[in-house]
């Protein structure tokens, strides 16, 4: 419970909504780019500004996917979104060759000199001249992206080992679809935080995080992401509809508790995670809660926690036919299929924050080898 609530306050403390750790292919590039769609459909962001703001996240998804030369670390590419004032950051990061950081840095340094209109022109001179590399451009993706914003990109390099580097590429795009340039000649970029995001996630086998209001369209976007990831050769189909399954009803857990995006501003974001360690699945999710739900949830909780399997089974069956615990039988519905598709127990906790709002954990494992 503790690492949720580090998350959580990290998240928060550093204005990050969401974060993937992971292989970026061409197939899960949609539903990153549409989280960030989803999260600022009832936002001030005009329609120039939502365009040139999607066209840096594909660049950017796109830049991470071809300059990840070593396989090995391909599953430490990052990708973070974060609110930021008026407009949103985007960062990415991922691992790269001590070797190729000196030529990288100068055709950054370069490119930050220029102005949008040479920019420009430095564009078309790369498309005409054919400068074309199996990389897919002498620099042209971080051209694009710098025309796209028509500002300067923030990046840093935190060294690994003696070999590799974690590239860490940032760029602020406010409402207007302006590029904001936080790094200046007094204070450069610093990426550590962006890094040391990553080693946390790494160290506990966390593959994505989200940390924002939870809509419809968000919740979809994080079950595509989830089932991307679910779709490799080594899991079994029955692993992958369980986990799915739970990920589904969590989800919905957290929805239908939610008492709206301003107490969740003011008091506590929600948080959703998914880790694999071990062949197991955790999903963890965190929400605000009004106090007054406490009691009845957590008897519903723990009348469920106490139930074997067959008695789950009733439970379930009594659900369907308006016979629930309570009086909500669509939620506990939701909580009993839980336990029963990922044959474990409930994991909670609540942490009263105020005499209004307790902030709601809930920890579901799924284990790999269950019949």
């Amino acid at each position: 419970m503790d690492l949720t609530r580090a998350i959580r306050d990290k998240m928060m403390n550093e204005n990050h909504m969401f974060v993937y750790r992971g292989v970026v292919t061409n197939e899960n590039s949609i539903p990153l780019l549409m989280l960030l769609e989803n999260e600022m459909e009832n936002t001030e962001f005009g329609f120039v500004g939502k365009k040139r703001l999607f066209m840096f996240v594909l660049e950017s998804l796109q830049n991470v996917s071809r300059h990840t030369d070593q396989i090995q670390h391909a599953d430490m590419s990052l990708v973070v979104y974060s609110k930021t004032g008026d407009g949103y950051t985007v960062a990415t990061g991922n691992v790269l060759p001590v070797t190729s950081i000196k030529d990288l840095k100068g055709k950054l340094d370069e490119l930050n000199q220029l102005q949008p209109e040479e920019i420009k022109m430095a564009y078309r001179k790369i498309l005409s001249n054919g400068e074309l590399s199996s990389k897919g451009g002498a620099g042209l993706g971080l051209i694009e992206m710098a025309k796209t914003t028509g500002n300067k990109l923030d990046y840093d390099f935190v060294a690994i080992d003696d070999n590799y580097a974690y590239f860490i590429l940032s760029k602020t795009v406010n409402s207007r679809g302006v590029g904001i340039n936080t790094g200046d000649a007094e204070k450069s970029f610093q990426g550590t935080s962006i890094s040391q995001l990553e080693r946390l996630m790494a160290d506990n086998n966390i593959f994505f995080i989200w940390s924002s209001h939870i809509s419809t369209g968000v919740e979809r976007e994080v079950l595509t992401l989830a089932e991307s990831k679910l779709n490799g050769p080594e899991i079994e189909m029955n692993v992958r509809r369980r986990v799915f399954s739970v990920l589904v009803e969590i989800m919905e857990n957290v929805a239908k508790y939610s008492p709206g995006k301003e107490p969740e501003k003011q008091y506590g974001m929600p948080v959703a995670m998914i880790r694999f360690d071990d062949e197991v699945y955790s999903i963890t999710t965190g929400n605000l809660i009004q106090n007054e739900k406490v009691e009845d949830l957590k008897s519903k909780l723990d009348y469920i926690n106490m139930s074997d399997k067959p008695g789950l089974k009733e439970l379930f069956r009594s659900s369907i036919s308006g016979q629930s615990i309570k009086t909500d039988g669509t939620g506990n519905m939701g909580l009993i299929d839980m336990a029963r598709k990922s044959g474990s127990k409930l994991v909670y906790k609540f942490e009263q924050l105020n005499d209004q709002y307790s902030y709601y954990i809930l920890t579901v494992k799924v284990e790999d080898s269950m019949v």
